[in-house]
């Protein structure tokens, strides 16, 4: 799956739960205000002044990551 800049900011978030912490770190915290339930991934970085082409490139490499296997991320 590609993340695109006009997908919904929330839908992301819903179907990637990983991508919630690259969205904070970019300074976008307010994944649970109103607007982030109609705005897309653009209209939310250019709203706090994001690079919204960096952001959907952190947020692709998060979702496209290779999975950890349980095991390993348990003795981490």
């Amino acid at each position: 799956m590609t993340i695109t800049k006009d997908m919904s900011i929330m839908e992301v978030v819903h179907d990637y739960p990983d991508t919630a912490p690259v969205f904070m770190y970019a300074g976008m915290g307010c994944l649970g205000c109103a607007a982030a339930r109609f705005e897309n991934i653009e209209q939310g970085a250019t709203a706090h002044g994001i690079d919204v082409d960096a952001l959907v490139d952190a947020l692709n490499e998060v979702v496209n990551a290779p999975d950890i296997p349980e095991e390993v991320a348990v003795a981490k």
